[in-house]
């Protein structure tokens, strides 16, 4: 079984950065995936940017290319979100999830219903 727990959300105002973390343990497999979803309040669960450990290869959505970057720290099955420039609109419960691989087609994270997810940390950005 694999868990995974995220820490770093809180309040901040546009403009700002913030920093996210999440860890993964247990059976994680060689070249697992690694990244970020968020529900805004009211709306669906959208995926933000994912991480393949073992190739190092990252993905991230429209909305946020350009701002938030994924990196990863392999030895501890760490990845971090940093979040720049953060708008109203990133406002949302942000949620790690880990996966068997990263498949994205049509920039889209394809997650397997067997992924693990966190409890998700609130990030909530003023105007």
């Amino acid at each position: 079984a694999v868990d995974v727990m995220e820490s770093g959300g809180g309040s901040v105002q546009a403009g700002g950065s913030l920093r996210l973390s999440c860890v993964a343990s247990g059976s994680t497999g060689p070249n697992f995936c690694l990244g970020w979803w968020r529900q805004p309040p009211g709306g669906q669960r959208e995926w933000v940017a994912a991480s393949t450990f073992g190739g190092g290869d990252t993905h991230y959505a429209d909305p946020v290319k350009g701002r938030f970057i994924i990196s990863q720290e392999n030895t501890k099955k760490m990845v971090y979100l940093h979040m720049d420039n953060v708008q109203p609109e990133d406002t949302a419960m942000y949620y790690c999830a880990a996966d068997r691989e990263c498949t994205v087609i049509g920039g889209h994270w394809l997650i397997a219903g067997s992924a693990a997810w966190g409890q998700g940390t609130q990030v909530t950005v003023s105007s």
